[in-house]
């Protein structure tokens, strides 16, 4: 599977809609995809890219302290397929002992926990982007 660099452009909160919308685009191109994700999700995003702090670990924040805790490190998020308008994602860890591992997830949880760890790569299947771009 061939991957594109790519980047979370936007996230556009609509406080009264039930879904919320987070662009990607591609990091040395012009192509560009909306993803509908929910508002709890598009908060957590949200939240992170704005440096928002809380005395207690939300959600996204517990996993990428579990992760840590047992010895890993999240390598990249890539979103590998969309199905039906709905998108697929996974996480690219490596464990305690060294071992790559590939979790499947939301795109939406994978990209809260990326925007927590600055640098993370986000590697979009070049058919998602080919399907996908406006």
């Amino acid at each position: 599977m061939t991957f594109v660099p790519c980047y979370l452009s936007h996230v556009l909160i609509d406080e009264i809609a039930q879904n919320q919308i987070i662009l990607i685009s591609e990091r040395d191109g012009t192509r560009r995809f909306p993803i509908t994700i929910g508002v709890q999700e598009a908060g957590a995003i949200d939240r992170a890219v704005k440096g928002q702090r809380f005395p207690r670990p939300l959600t996204h924040d517990l996993a990428m302290v579990l992760i840590q805790a047992l010895g890993g490190r999240l390598t990249a998020v890539r979103i590998v397929d969309v199905r039906e308008q709905t998108f697929f994602a996974e996480l690219a860890l490596i464990d305690g002992n060294g071992r790559e591992l590939a979790v499947d997830c939301r795109p939406s949880d994978a990209l809260a926990l990326l925007v927590r760890q600055p640098g993370t790569p986000l590697l979009v299947a070049e058919a998602v982007v080919a399907e996908a771009a406006e």
